[in-house]
This record gives structure tokens, sequence and C-alpha cells, in this order.
């Protein structure tokens, strides 16, 4: 894995949970909601082996719903612990990225 993608990988990990923690989600719908940032696109090979990790880390868990369009879709949602663990990944990101923005040169974030 080469120097980008283990930051990357951290990103769009985050991400993913940031959006279960708006709500449930499966699977294809967080892989479309990722190709909205250019940054963070990635494909269903990344996500699904990751949302199992997530869930053997007990941080997210699953249901089943119908789909209006083929089989079942498992919808992935967030524990408590996977709540907790969001909002402190969050805060490190937001203490990293000010860090980063202060020694690159970058601009300050405003919020």
């Amino acid at each position: 894995m080469d120097d980008v993608s283990q930051l990357r990988r951290g990103a769009v990990e985050l991400a993913v949970l940031r959006m279960l923690a708006e709500g449930e989600l499966y699977g294809g719908a967080l892989v479309d909601q990722l190709a909205g940032y250019e940054s963070l696109a990635t494909t269903r090979g990344t996500v699904y082996p990751m949302l199992s990790r997530l869930r053997a880390a007990g941080l997210v868990e699953t249901t089943w719903h119908e789909s209006p369009v083929g089989p079942p879709r498992r919808y992935y949602r967030l524990t408590d612990e996977g709540r907790a663990a969001c909002e402190r990944r969050s805060s490190a990101w937001r203490g990293l990225v000010a860090d980063m923005n202060r020694i690159t040169g970058g601009k300050e974030p405003t919020a």
C-alpha cells in the first residue's frame, strides 16, 4: 500500500462512519455518496470489506430491507460504540487537519 493509499483509507473509513451517523444506508448507497467527493471516491470492493471490518469491531450493525428493484439489501447503521468512535475520530481528524494546515501552509479551517 503506498503512502497516499494509507491516508485515503483512514479518510474513507471516517467518511463512511460520518455518513452512517446520519442514518442507515446500504453499501451501494455509501459508494454512490463517496463518488460525489473526488478524493474519497472508491469501489464496492473497498467499501464492503470495510463494512465487514466495522461490523466485526462492533461499530456497525445490519438489518435487511426489501429492495424495490432486486433482492433485499443489507443496511448498515452505527451502534452506540460506533457513534462514540465516530465522534472521537472526527475530533481527532479536525485537530490533525488544523495542525497539518499550519505545517504545510494551508488555510485554517473555518468551523
